[in-house]
């Protein structure tokens, strides 16, 4: 009980600091690199800033604006750039809404692009995409050394009160595979979902971003989390296993079973590869009522799948932290309350195969920031100190996590 009591009193006396709530008119809560520079990104390729390999950069982007940066590139290596967008706490944004990546090269020929939308789940979250130029891929564009182009859109939706979306871009380059490489993508693999894992649980609360996510191993895994909050974690996943994932949202006191109110999209879970690309997302409505959802089969991680089509396959390419990213629609608070269970079920499955022979130094794409495995506990702090409103019913939550822990003897989750 004395560590509930202490718990407790340090949420407090954090959540009490001055400029640590979320203010209506703010940014959402995200944890930005903190060796992350400040950039501006130009309106023209004549005047972009250079994004050197490795890097991490912050910069902002208006409603309907382009931000180009430049990237110097040999001829060898594969390169990416990825752009996480942070829009304003309680903005409005529509379902085509998002950003959208693209590599240029010098002639303006488009090596790749992606975007990533809010889709159904019409609420302001961190959202991110990213776009690489490859080599070896066939053609003759975009495989010389050189300046290259990384162009950053807003796509929004002419909506009123929107603001500036703040933007976090990181440049990776990965080296060439040594000749007699793989250059076809797998056409089968296992696509059977195991049955979910059972038990207890272990309590692990979320990051808010990809640099303060904490890791995750195979089995269940509980939070808390309050409408308008998404929660990160990162899956180690290596070269030839499987990732499975699912997240449930536990029912509601004051809605169970009433159909007092539905709200579509509610929940949202969206897997970001190791390069923080988006790999699928999924949602599910809520009615006070517990609801799951879970990420279809997707194939092991290899080398190849990044000749693959659809980012299902192509998005498996690399090994390294994969990032869960988890989302609580605003709306819930006015029906179902401030304070909500999580529970979030992970597997790995397949042997891990040695990786492709790379012919320099290989990514290190599993460091990438995040917390260690061995930080734990149902309310962290710093997680704690941006909720502001509901903090107390928040604070409720956490005493059950923490009691609930202790009664369960902090058990492993069950094994699949």
């Amino acid at each position: 009980m004395k560590r509930v009591l202490a718990a407790l009193a340090a949420i407090c006396a954090v959540v009490a600091l001055p400029g640590q709530a979320w203010a209506a008119e703010g940014p959402l809560p995200y944890s930005f690199d903190p060796a992350g520079r400040v950039v501006r990104g130009a309106a023209s390729t004549g005047d972009a800033p250079a994004l050197a390999a490795g890097g991490t950069y912050r910069d902002s982007i208006g409603p309907g604006e382009k931000r180009v940066y430049r990237l110097d590139l040999d001829s060898r290596s594969d390169a990416y750039v990825s752009a996480v967008a942070v829009p304003g706490k309680g903005e409005r944004v529509d379902y085509s809404d998002g950003i959208t990546v693209t590599v240029q090269d010098r002639d303006g020929y488009s090596c790749s692009d992606n975007s990533t939308t809010f889709e159904s789940a019409q609420f302001a979250r961190p959202i991110a995409a990213y776009a690489y130029r490859t080599i070896g891929r066939g053609g003759a564009s975009c495989q010389a050394a050189g300046a290259y182009y990384a162009v950053v859109e807003r796509k929004t939706k002419d909506i009123a009160g929107q603001g500036d979306w703040a933007v976090e871009l990181r440049q990776a380059q990965e080296p060439p595979v040594r000749t007699g490489g793989p250059s076809t993508a797998p056409t089968s693999w296992p696509s059977g979902s195991p049955a979910p894992l059972t038990g207890d649980g272990t309590d692990r609360a979320g990051g808010t971003g990809f640099n303060d996510a904490p890791e995750l191993r195979k089995g269940v895994w509980r939070s808390g989390i309050v409408p308008g909050q998404t929660l990160f974690y990162r899956v180690p996943v290596t070269w030839g296993q499987q990732l499975y994932a699912g997240a449930e949202l536990g029912s509601s006191p004051s809605g169970t079973g009433s159909g007092r109110a539905y709200l579509p999209g509610a929940l949202v879970m969206r897997l970001y590869n190791p390069l923080r690309g988006s790999v699928e997302s999924v949602s599910t409505a809520y009615d006070g009522k517990q609801k799951a959802v879970e990420l279809d089969p997707l194939p092991p991680v290899a080398y190849e799948n990044r000749f693959g089509i659809g980012d299902k396959v192509e998005g498996m390419r690399a090994a390294g932290s994969f990032y869960l990213a988890v989302t609580l629609s605003p709306e819930v608070a006015a029906s179902f309350g401030t304070a909500h269970a999580l529970t979030l079920r992970v597997n790995v499955k397949g042997q891990a195969l040695q990786g492709p022979s790379y012919d320099g130094v290989a990514p290190d794409l599993g460091a990438a920031g995040g917390a260690p495995v061995a930080r734990s506990g149902a309310m962290r702090v710093v997680g704690v100190a941006g909720i502001g409103t509901g903090s107390v019913l928040v604070l409720g939550l956490g005493v059950w996590t923490l009691v609930a822990r202790r009664r369960a003897g902090r058990r492993a989750a069950a094994g699949w």
